[in-house]
């Protein structure tokens, strides 16, 4: 009952998502205005239905660890277009959002939670953005509207606890697209926030000056026809060098030739003044339907700004990050550039190159996005980049950064554990160029930075973050095994970094205390830490007494300065016990026994050290036309063994499959048929004889008819090959093909002639019956057949083997014309024709 209600579930599911789709598809084309980047409104449907997301409480994070022992931190299934940030006060915690309405918070730098925040009464419409202010509060901003076809502003949520608890206010006005900045220098304008929105074709701002109890709407700045206006707050270098010189770039003209307006405001977003209009970008890969596109991925040249509020060289500086292709044009391929300027905007630098690749014009980057360190001005990118793979369709996350001000940058680093396809097929973003996110992030503390994104390679919107710089880590072994008294070691090794230049610190605990003696745990010479790399510090894991048999878990974390980057590895540490990995090497199919209960997947099994163990493997096992039969356990020993565990192994009963022969033959004259036959394994079917009697009915071999991969099919219908020799590696069908045949031989006395001889019919002239006798002196194969005058065979008298002896046959024209015939008698011996008349 419980499935049938799990399956009703999801047929109730599936039909919504259908349903919403058609009634929706009509508004759908409307929604999709190259013009407006919003999340495809069946997408939209679906968030606002819950059908994709994960629970608004809780989240299903992972560590994914590459085989060169970074990590990126898996947090759910969201839309894509994330933004991050992270607490000024706490650089463990970090705080980020997803479309629709998805949010995922740290408290540590390592495990995420989630708690979305409500808006009751109002249908949130997804492009959230984040911002702390410098005394730890975050401003989560989300686009609302009718949940159809028409967004009316922003709601703005405001937590002091990094999203535990929520509270919420109204944000700005506009229809698509929104940013949202705080000011965390030390100025006369500290801890506002200000948000930027698209409102048709200009941009609204807002700005709340009492840390988010509310927001007002205080200006419209324009041009701005194009999504992605940007705010950000840097120092007033002008006007004594304090805080709250607020910045906002609106977008404008074509979107293949955009205009960045930029405007500045010194006295707390209250006014703002147009410092200049610049033309930086033009084509971002391919157009598409009136989008820019690379791989089918619908992008855009945002304007992403960031400015230094550090007290390092470069302290003002108002930096600008972009796509653009190189060289210029439809259909060549973007590279990342960075701009910087010293005046509020007013003139800027020469382009900068941050992507590092050797050939730039055969590799795809695009989707940037920046930050500039709050302690140290350090300049952080990220971007998507193809330069992995050859055939430009699947990309990795890449970052660098800049100490000089945006005048030069360090040598570019692969995020990704691993790459994925950029035209994410059943994703389900829909949309030519496909919708697979506009913008993600980056954010940072000090010397070390989080990037958020949406990634692919599961074949959905998958949502990760990284640290960057970063540090790998591995442990080796990643077992141990000890009794009482006894000592383990692990080497924790750090085998290389990516643009990492700090300290990292190991600390190791255990999860869960022994019940009885005790576990040590220390770092051999008091090494725990690293400095340089590649290199490794060793820590001994040491039973003190009768400890508790089981499995402890070793946590061992390492951390970098403020905490970050921070990894973290458990060691299966086995005291007084072993662990055992039972299987099939036919996992998933062939069955097998541990004292008695039966799995057929592969267990990792832990057992106290001397106990017993029976192990049994099931045998065989059919399913359709393929059967698996025993063959033997790795370790060796009979079908079911018994015997004591000592030490931790692995045991894998092995299985080799056989695939059935299904063979069909309305006649039973076959062989071979209905049996199983080992894979690859040559072996022999067919029929016993070209001709059959049975029944008064004679019936001639065609031959065979196969089906399945590796089947046999005769090339004629000959009939000659009536024995076959085969290998299969999967279950077949072979049809023998039979055709009946009329004859009417009959054996005439007992003597035996001496040669052979084909007499001459009797009556002839005839109507329409005769008699043809002939002579059979070898046994053999006897044929013979009737032909007319032009050689056309018209009849067959006899085609069967024969013993010695002298027959005969008869011959019935009735359904032939007047006229001249021949027949001809055929053995392996001998051959002859004679000729008769036929008279109606």
């Amino acid at each position: 009952m419980k499935a049938l209600r799990l399956s009703l579930a999801v047929l109730v599911i599936l039909s919504t998502v259908l349903i919403a789709n058609s009634i929706f598809s009509q508004s759908n084309q409307k929604w999709d205005d190259p013009n407006l980047d919003r999340i495809p409104l069946h997408l939209l449907k679906q968030s606002q239905q819950g059908l994709l997301n994960y629970s608004p409480t809780s989240t299903n994070s992972s560590v994914v660890t590459g085989a060169d022992g970074y990590d990126n931190f898996y947090l759910g299934t969201d839309f894509a277009e994330p933004h991050i940030s992270v607490n000024p006060r706490n650089p463990l915690q970090y705080f980020t959002g997803f479309n629709t309405n998805a949010t995922y918070y740290t408290m540590d730098g390592l495990n995420w939670g989630r708690n979305n925040p409500t808006f009751p009464g109002f249908t949130m419409m997804g492009d959230p953005v984040t911002a702390y202010d410098s005394l730890g509060n975050v401003y989560y901003d989300n686009m609302y509207g009718d949940g159809v076809s028409a967004i009316y502003g922003t709601k703005v949520s405001v937590s002091s606890n990094n999203g535990l608890t929520w509270t919420y206010v109204s944000g700005n006005t506009g229809n698509d697209k929104n940013w949202i900045a705080a000011d965390q220098t030390g100025g006369p304008f500290a801890n506002y926030v200000y948000g930027t929105m698209t409102n048709g074709g200009s941009c609204a701002i807002m700005r709340s000056t009492n840390r988010g109890a509310s927001f007002q709407v205080v200006t419209s700045l324009a041009p701005h026809g194009l999504p992605g206006a940007m705010p950000c707050v840097g120092p007033n270098m002008v006007n004594g060098n304090s805080g709250g010189c607020v910045y906002v770039v609106t977008n404008s003209g074509s979107s293949f030739n955009a205009t960045y307006s930029f405007f500045v405001s010194t006295d707390g977003g209250a006014t703002f003044s147009l410092k200049s209009q610049q033309n930086f970008t033009g084509y971002v890969g391919t157009n598409v339907g009136g989008r820019n596109s690379v791989q089918n991925m619908r992008t855009r040249p945002y304007p992403f700004i960031t400015a230094d509020n550090s007290f390092g060289p470069f302290r003002g500086r108002l930096y600008l990050v972009y796509a653009n292709n190189q060289p210029s044009g439809d259909g060549n391929k973007p590279d990342i550039f960075c701009r910087y300027s010293t005046d509020q905007g007013a003139t800027f630098s020469s382009p900068v190159q941050i992507n590092d690749d050797a050939n730039p014009t055969t590799h795809h980057q695009w989707h940037p996005s920046i930050w500039c360190d709050k302690q140290n001005g350090k300049l952080y990118v990220k971007w998507l980049d193809t330069r992995n793979c050859p055939t430009s369709d699947s990309c990795d996350v890449y970052a660098a950064f800049s100490t000089n001000g945006g005048s030069s940058f360090s040598t570019n680093q692969k995020i990704t554990t691993k790459n994925f396809k950029i035209d994410c097929i059943s994703c389900g973003g829909g949309g030519t160029p496909k919708y697979l996110g506009d913008y993600d992030a980056v954010t940072s503390y000090g010397n070390t930075s989080m990037l958020v994104w949406a990634d692919y390679r599961n074949s959905s919107f998958g949502s990760y973050t990284a640290y960057f710089p970063d540090y790998a880590m591995k442990l080796n072994p990643t077992k141990t095994y000890a009794g009482n008294n006894d000592s383990a070691f692990v080497r924790v090794i750090v085998p290389s970094v990516k643009s990492y230049s700090n300290y990292v610190k190991f600390t190791a605990s255990v999860d869960t205390l022994p019940a009885a003696g005790t576990i040590q745990l220390s770092f051999v010479n008091g090494k725990d830490s690293l400095t340089v790399f590649p290199d490794s510090v060793t820590l001994r894991v040491k039973t003190i007494g009768t400890v508790t048999p089981g499995v402890y878990g070793i946590i061992i974390t390492g951390k970098g300065p403020n905490g970050i980057p921070v990894h973290q590895r458990i060691q299966n540490f086995d005291i007084n016990v072993a662990t055992l990995n039972i299987g099939t090497n036919r996992d998933g199919v062939c069955d097998f026994k541990v004292n008695s209960v039966q799995y057929n997947m592969r267990q990792t099994m832990t057992f106290n050290l001397g106990s017993s163990i029976t192990l049994q493997a099931l045998s065989p096992k059919v399913i359709g036309g393929t059967r698996y039969v025993y063959q033997n356990w790795s370790q060796g020993g009979d079908t079911t063994q018994t015997f004591p565990v000592n030490a931790a192994a692995t045991y894998t009963a092995n299985y080799k499959a056989q695939y059935r022969l299904l063979l069909n033959s309305t006649v039973g004259n076959s062989f071979g048929g209905g049996l199983f036959y080992d894979s690859a394994v040559t072996f022999q079917f067919g029929v016993n004889s070209r001709f059959y009697t049975t029944g008064g009915l004679t019936y001639q071999f065609k031959g065979w008819t196969g089906v399945g991969t590796g089947s046999y099919t005769s090339p004629d219908s000959s009939g000659l090959d009536t024995i076959r020799n085969i290998a299969i590696s999967n279950a077949i069908v072979e049809t023998a093909r039979w055709v009946q045949i009329q004859v009417g031989v009959q054996n005439i006395g007992t003597e035996i002639p001496n040669e052979f001889k084909l007499y001459q019919n009797y009556p002839n002239p005839f109507n329409p019956i005769t008699n043809i006798n002939f002579d059979i002196a070898k046994s053999g194969m006897v044929q013979i057949k009737v032909y007319d005058v032009l050689g056309k065979e018209v009849e067959t008298l006899a085609n069967e083997v024969l013993q010695p002896g002298r027959y005969k046959t008869s011959f019935d024209a009735a359904k032939l014309s007047s006229g001249i015939y021949f027949y001809r008698i055929t053995t392996n011996d001998f051959t002859d024709i004679k000729r008769m008349i036929v008279i109606k």
